[in-house]
Parts: C-alpha cells; structure tokens; sequence
C-alpha cells in the first residue's frame, strides 16, 4: 500500500477543547476534523480565578477523545484499516496526582468533586510560593542547581511547584498520591492499556521543559535535593521515572478497549505524547533558528538549533533547552506569555459586563441577540478601530503581566498595569495600548534569545490570533521589526501530532521526512512599517521602564 494510503489522527487537547484531525500521511492533506468543548470546563467548575486556580476533570478528556474522534473519522471517510498512527498533544505542565494503577484520583468517588484530585491546568499559578522556594534552595544548598537547563528560574505553572503546593495544602491527595503524570503521558497510556506510573511512556518533552529532567543527573532532581524542598517528597522520585523519549517513539498499540471505544483497531501505533506549542511549531514546518510564536490565549515561542551549532551554552531566563523536545536530534528551546489573547478576552468582558447588567431586565430572546452579536463583533471593531489609531497617539503604555510573567525570568506573581489615562482616554486606545504590550513582551523574549548569542533568521507565527486578527500580527510585525509569516494550516499542534503518529507508525523515517511531505506551508506574511517600526522603538522603551519601576515597587512591598 502507498503512503499515500496511510492515514493518521493528531489529537490536540486544548486549554478549552480537543481536536482530532485526520490527515493523509502521505502529503498532510487534512480531511476532517472535529472539536469537543469540555463541558465541565466551560460551566467553570473546579475553578477559581481570583485564585489563579485552574483544574480540569479527566471525564472531559475522556468524553471528548471519544467523541472527537469517533466524529473526525466518520466525517473523513475513510477506512479505518488505513490509519496506522496516532499523534497527541496536550497543554503544559498539566500534571495530576494518580494511584498505584495509574487512574487519577479524581476518577475515584471519593475525590470525584475535590479540585486538587483534578489535573492542574498549565495556566494554575496557586503555587507561587512554591517556585519561588524551588528557586531559592536549587541556588543555595550546596549541590546541582537543577534550574540550570530550565533558564535558571522554575515556574508555578511547571511540574514540581504545582505538586508540593498540592500536598502541602491537602493532606488526603499527599497520602493517597502514589505517583504524578503529566497529560501528555496519561493520555497515550491510557489507550495503549498501560497506565502503570512506572513503566508508561513518559514525553522528554515534558520532563524536560517543565521537570528539571536531564541526563547530567541521571533523570529527574536527585531524592537529597527533593527531600531538602520538603520531607513529604521523600520517596517520590522512585515512583516516577528515570528514562524518557522522544514524541516520534511509539507508546504502543491502540489497546483493544480503546479501539473498540473508538471504533478503530489495535494495529494502530500510539506516539508518545508532547506539548500542543512543540507539536504546533513541527506542523507549522519550523527549521533551524526559525522563531515558531504559538498565538493564542497565551504564547509559547519556540526555537531549534543543531547541537553543532547551539554547543555547550546555557541560556538564562527562558523555559528550557532540552535535547530533543521538538524535533529529535537538535536542541529545542521554549520560550512564552503567560497570557496574549487571554488580555484581549479579558477586555471584552470587562466592557461587556455593563451590557449584561442592563440588558438583565429586557425580553431574554432579544437581550440574548444582541448580547451574542456584541460578543461575536466586540474584538473585530475594536481592532479596526484601534487600527486607525496612530501609533503612540493615545500616550497609554501597559504592562501585559495580567496573568504573571513567564519570560524573561519567570515571576508570575506580577501583575498588569494600564498607564497614562486621562478623561479622553477611550476603549479602542486602550484596546490598542493592550495588543501593543502583548507584542513588546513578545519583543523582550527575541531580545532575550539575542542577548545570550542565539542567531534568529525568521519568524513564524501560528494559532487563532495569527489566523484571525491582522491587526494584531500588524503590530507585532512593527514592534519586532520583522517579517512575520504565517503557517497555512489553522490547526498545526494538531498536524504536527499527526506528524509525529506517522513516524512512530512507521510511515516516515523521521520528524524532519514527515515535515516535508506533510507539511502545508505559508498562507501570508506580514511585513514591518519603517515609520511604525521606528515608533514602537520609543514605546518600547518606555515599556521596559515602566516594567523595571513596577517589578522593583513588588520587590519592595515583599520586603
């Protein structure tokens, strides 16, 4: 049979939904595709904003790879004998605490309600506190700093701040906890039949960018320097992982439960499990020193370098270099905003939260029009708007930390800040102060690339902003000062996963092999305004003051 004949899903689980996407192995033709919002999620359960809590059931994982998958497939048409492999992704650090047989604890009754039961979101940034003692003793204690391939400062949204806040804040999950997986290992576990903590699979990816995993050590952070972050951690570390692999490895065969519940078979191979922003920079064909921007609630920028070229160096500040995490055989660094559209989102319901209230008394059928048509319309005349707006015309500069910083150098304990209103101030120029700080904090973390030597020929962007607001990307093109293209694919974690199915079945010799056959290219490119480009130097400026004053005033109120 061709390759041409070989299918392969790519099942990419969102902050707000999962994707399977099917796709013909032998040139990418993508052939249908089907989303499943999870329903728990969106109702707001388990949540609380105020407290930067953010956890997700597994029975929408579940519910939803089944239903997304079962819909994709039967819309392709295709025969199911013909797809051989099974790409996934998943947000990160999305880790949850499991039994003994690996099943998470909040699919047992009794933890069915509790949130810490659940898995916590990548976006959770209860565990500040946490990160910053991580960072403090990794520093201090004598040994290994083990930060040191994670660009020297640990996260609250990575994996072992997340799981020593939960065991310290809840007795129950500390004592019934055998073991943690990350969503991007429990999801190809789960259909391969082997959820086992101990033997599953687990992504060099995650492990990696977000556990301070690596060769040097031997694996994870040794038990001396876990045990030294809190006695509760004794033991931990041999009930999690010494090995990991690359996302283009097999986990396994589709079990036979699964296939049944997918209506496939068990000839399929399962590709060990990556992060949604490394699968969506190999769908959008990233090559070396290619800047890969995944635009949506937040950023995840992604870069490759050969080993050759990278060396030895260490980059600080950023969210890992690890061996292999994106495309097997070169360096991958991660790089990111805590928050991008999520501040435009934010903004939208900050002005619509007027309109609910006075439309609460009028005749719900026509309160409920005109509530969806300013919902759906809000964003775009905004934009447009704003567009007309010259650049630093309005005198407002903001900060884009509304959900923390992650880089340069970690801190999620800032906060936003809107500058240099007056009482003509309006909602556009705002608007457009906000879009202006999402693209100088994309700015800071190319000047941070290029401050430690590494070389960045291009940039790419991908996502639902890069796709939906030209305004935006308009932006970003003139505060960087460089050519922005645009991936053609809408859907490039869930392609890349497919990539990576199809070399793990087989199909392709590597993820490089499946790019070029696979991959769909450019759709449109963004170019600089000289005249803009020489503005938002000014404003970039007062950005980064404005940033230094407003961290520095943090450092003194902690002090």
């Amino acid at each position: 049979m061709k390759k041409s004949h070989y299918f392969v899903l790519g099942i990419d689980f969102g902050t707000d939904s999962v994707r399977t996407l099917v796709v013909d192995a032998g040139n990418g033709k993508e052939l249908a595709s089907d989303v499943f919002n999870y329903p728990r999620w969106a109702s707001g359960k388990y949540n609380n904003p105020a407290r930067n809590q953010f956890r997700q059931h597994p029975l929408d994982y579940i519910e939803g790879l089944e239903t997304s998958v079962r819909n994709a497939v039967k819309l392709s048409g295709v025969d199911i004998r013909q797809i051989r492999g099974i790409g996934i992704d998943t947000t990160g650090s999305t880790p949850v605490a499991v039994d003994k047989n690996g099943t998470p604890l909040s699919l047992k009754d009794e933890f069915a309600e509790d949130p810490n039961a659940m898995f916590i979101l990548w976006k959770d940034h209860t565990a500040v506190r946490e990160a910053g003692e991580i960072n403090q003793k990794a520093s201090s204690w004598g040994g290994v700093d083990y930060t040191r391939y994670e660009g020297g400062v640990y996260s609250s949204e990575w994996f072992w701040a997340k799981i020593l806040h939960i065991i310290r804040e809840d007795e129950r999950i500390c004592d019934q906890a055998y073991s943690w997986v990350e969503h991007c290992d429990w999801i190809p576990a789960l259909l391969t039949g082997n959820t086992d903590p101990l033997t599953l699979k687990r992504s060099r990816c995650a492990a990696g960018h977000k556990a301070m995993w690596h060769e040097e050590w031997q694996g994870l952070p040794g038990a001396k320097f876990l045990e030294f972050l809190d006695p509760k951690f004794r033991g931990i570390r041999g009930r999690l992982y010494r090995d990991t692999f690359t996302s283009d490895v097999p986990a396994g065969n589709l079990s036979r439960e699964w296939a049944g519940r997918l209506g496939l078979h068990t000839d399929i191979q399962v590709a060990v499990g990556t992060f949604d922003a490394h699968s969506g920079a190999l769908g959008g064909e990233v090559e070396e020193f290619t800047l890969s921007k995944v635009m949506g609630t937040s950023t995840c920028d992604m870069l490759v370098a050969p080993m050759e070229k990278f060396g030895d160096r260490l980059v600080s500040g950023i969210c890992g270099q690890v061996d292999g995490s994106i495309i097997p055989g070169m360096i991958g660094l991660e790089a990111g905003q805590s928050a991008f559209g999520d501040i435009y989102a934010w903004f939208k319901d900050l002005l619509m939260w007027p309109v609910e209230q006075a439309t609460g008394n009028m005749d719900q059928t026509l309160a409920g029009k005109v509530r969806e048509e300013l919902d759906k319309n809000l964003i775009q005349k905004l934009s447009e708007a704003a567009a007309a707006i010259p650049a630093a015309e309005s005198g407002i500069i903001a900060l884009d930390w509304m959900n923390g910083r992650r880089t340069p150098y970690a801190n999620q304990s800032l906060k936003g800040v809107i500058s240099g209103l007056n009482l003509g101030s309006d909602a556009p120029g705002i608007f457009k102060a906000l879009v202006e700080a999402t693209c100088f904090g994309s700015r800071k973390i190319i000047d941070r690339f290029l401050e430690e030597g590494i070389e960045i020929k291009n940039v790419m962007a991908l996502g639902g902003v890069a796709k939906k607001s030209p305004f935006v990307m308009q932006v970003m093109a003139d505060v960087l000062n460089m050519p922005i293209k645009v991936a053609r694919s809408e859907q490039t974690p869930a392609l890349g996963s497919a990539m990576l199915g199809a070399v793990a079945a087989g199909i392709h010799s590597s993820a490089e092999t499946a790019q070029k056959a696979m991959g769909s290219g450019y759709d449109m490119e963004y170019f600089p305004d000289a005249e803009n480009a020489a503005v938002y130097r000014q404003l970039y400026e007062k950005y980064n003051r404005l940033g230094e004053v407003f961290e520095q005033e943090l450092k003194n109120e902690e002090e």
